[in-house]
C-alpha cells in the first residue's frame, strides 16, 4: 500500500484526497492543511466546511498540519497550492526529504499557474527546488475538473503529464477509479501551458458575460483564446495537438462557461463595474488567472508570441482599461486571416 501524501487542503486537494479513496489501488493518504481553520474543521467533523462543504473525506485519510508528518514515508507528494506560494512550500519539504531512501519518490503537481517572478510552469519548480537533492520524478496533473463534481463523483477524465513515462503510467495506476479517468501525455509544456492559461481566457468569458454578452461573443472568445494558449505552449516546447485535448480545450470550455469557475466569476464582476480589489478582497479562494496574466503575458512578449486576448485582460486588471474599450480593442485591431 502506498502512502499518498497530499500537500494543500483547498478545494482541489480535497477533493483529491475523497477521489483517491475511489480508486483502484489501496492508498494510505495523508492531508497536509496549511490554515489552523480548515485543519480543525477537517479533524472535527472529517469535512472541509470552508472551501467544500458538504463533502466528507474518508476516516482513514490522515489530516494533519505538519509537514513533516505528512511527508513520512510517502512514495506519491501530490501537490496543490497556489502558484504564488508554491516554491516557498516545497523549499519548506527539504528538511522532510531523505536523499537515500527518496530515490523513487514522485511529485505530482496539480497547480494550474505560472510563477510571477520567474514564469516557471510548476513542475519547473519542483525540479529546480527538490530536483538537486532527490532527483524527484516530476508530473503535472492537469484537465477539466472542477473540484466540487470531482468530490460528489461525478465521472471526470484528465491528464497525467511527465516525461518519465514509467512514473506518468504508475500515477495513472494509482490515481485512476470508477469516477476518476487519467490518461497520459509526455507533452509536459503543453499540459501546463494549457492548464495555465485556461484561467487568463476564462477571466476574459466571465467578462463578457458580465457586460451581457450572448453566445456568438463567448464562442468567438473560447476559439480565439485557444489559438492564444496553442501558439503560447509552441512556443515553449508543446504540441498543438495537445491543445486540442483535455488539458487545452477540454478545460478552456468547463472554466470558461461553468459556473462554478472561479476565473471567470471574478470576470463576471469585472465586468460588471466592480474593481479588482474589492473582488479579491471578498474572496478566500485563489483565481489562479489574476496572477497568471502578468506571467503570461511576459512570456508572450519573451518569446514573440501574439496574444491579444490576454494583452486586453492584462489592461483590464492591472491598467484600469474598461472591459467595454477592450473588447472593442480586441474587434478593432487589423483584420487578418484566420
Amino acid at each position: 500500500m502506498r502512502k499518498i501524501a497530499i500537500i494543500g487542503a483547498g478545494s482541489c486537494g480535497t477533493a483529491l484526497a475523497i477521489a483517491l479513496g475511489r480508486s483502484r489501488e489501496a492508498h494510505q493518504v495523508a492531508l497536509w492543511a496549511h490554515g489552523g481553520d480548515v485543519l480543525s474543521a477537517l479533524r472535527k467533523c472529517r469535512e472541509n466546511s470552508i472551501y467544500l462543504p458538504g463533502m466528507r473525506i474518508p476516516d482513514e485519510t490522515e489530516v494533519t498540519g505538519d509537514l513533516g508528518e505528512a511527508l513520512a514515508g510517502a512514495e506519491i507528494v501530490l501537490g496543490v497550492v497556489p502558484s504564488a506560494h508554491a516554491r516557498a512550500i516545497y523549499r519548506a519539504m527539504l528538511p522532510h526529504l531523505d536523499a537515500r531512501g527518496a530515490t523513487n519518490m514522485m511529485f505530482v503537481s496539480a497547480t494550474k499557474g505560472l510563477e510571477h517572478d520567474s514564469l516557471a510552469r510548476m513542475s519547473e519548480v519542483i525540479t529546480e527546488v527538490i530536483g538537486p537533492k532527490i532527483g524527484a520524478r516530476v508530473s503535472a496533473l492537469s484537465g477539466p475538473s472542477f473540484a466540487l463534481e470531482v468530490a460528489r463523483g461525478d465521472p471526470t477524465a484528465v491528464v497525467i503529464a511527465s516525461s518519465d513515462l514509467q512514473a506518468a503510467t504508475e500515477i495513472q495506476r494509482e490515481f485512476s477509479g470508477s469516477r476518476l479517468r487519467l490518461y497520459t501525455n509526455d507533452d509536459v509544456a503543453g499540459v501546463e501551458v494549457g492548464g495555465a492559461v485556461k484561467n487568463v481566457i476564462a477571466l476574459a468569458a466571465g467578462v463578457c458575460a458580465g457586460l451581457s454578452l450572448g453566445a456568438n461573443t463567448i464562442a468567438a472568445l473560447i476559439t480565439r483564446g485557444l489559438s492564444e494558449m496553442t501558439r503560447l505552449a509552441v512556443a515553449l516546447g508543446g504540441r498543438r495537438e495537445t491543445l486540442a485535448g483535455l488539458a487545452g480545450l477540454g478545460d478552456l470550455v468547463l472554466t470558461a462557461t461553468g459556473a462554478l469557475s472561479r476565473n471567470r466569476s471574478v470576470g463576471m464582476e469585472l465586468g460588471k463595474g466592480r474593481k479588482l480589489s474589492e473582488i479579491l478582497s471578498q474572496m478566500r479562494m485563489v483565481a489562479e488567472g489574476v496572477g497568471t496574466t502578468s506571467a503570461t503575458l511576459a512570456l508572450a512578449h519573451k518569446h514573440h508570441v501574439d496574444m491579444p486576448i490576454t494583452e486586453q485582460m492584462y489592461a483590464v486588471l492591472h491598467q484600469g482599461r474598461a472591459p467595454s474599450a477592450a473588447i472593442r480593442e480586441l474587434m478593432e485591431r487589423p483584420l487578418t486571416k484566420e
